[in-house]
């Protein structure tokens, strides 16, 4: 488990489901079933953290590994860490909680010898690519329409270590 100020970071369990759910409800229009959730949680385990204040979860990360054309290098297959969704309680924000989950959950899909990890984020969501950017990633590519409200996304991606 990793440490910032009052905040931990450690493997989802299945008692977080519901607070899990309520933060993806509360801060992403993107939603979820509680059955796609343990689905991610039971195939990637390393990937899926959440981050507690005292015993409240506050954040969480979700990735599933994926084999598929490298987003990173060309013509490549790859084993790949996908970010699927990361979200953070809007009074907990800019505390680094995003940070430390991304890094953390990157350091679960090395242990599941990911070669690359990568995301969607929307177009518009320029806080999320800066943060991104600062831990490496870098834009790969543009999804026209991605979201269900018609929005595009960018494809962001790292190697991995």
């Amino acid at each position: 488990m990793d440490t910032i100020t009052d905040f931990m970071i450690r493997r989802f369990e299945q008692k977080d489901l519901e607070n899990v759910i309520e933060i993806n409800r509360t801060c992403l229009p993107e939603n979820y079933s509680a059955s796609f959730f343990l689905e991610v949680s039971e195939k990637c385990p390393e990937g899926f953290l959440v981050a507690l204040n005292g015993d409240r979860v506050v954040g969480y990360i979700m990735c599933r590994l994926e084999r598929g054309f490298s987003e990173t290098s060309r013509f490549k297959l790859a084993k790949k860490g996908h970010i699927v969704s990361i979200a953070v309680l809007p009074e907990h924000r800019r505390k680094g909680i995003a940070t430390e989950l991304v890094r953390s959950a990157m350091k679960g899909l090395v242990e599941k010898e990911a070669e690359e990890c990568f995301l969607e984020v929307r177009i518009s969501n320029r806080p999320a690519q800066e943060l991104y950017r600062k831990l490496g990633f870098e834009e790969t590519r543009s999804i026209p329409f991605y979201y269900q409200n018609g929005e595009g996304a960018v494809v962001m991606s790292k190697a991995l270590p």
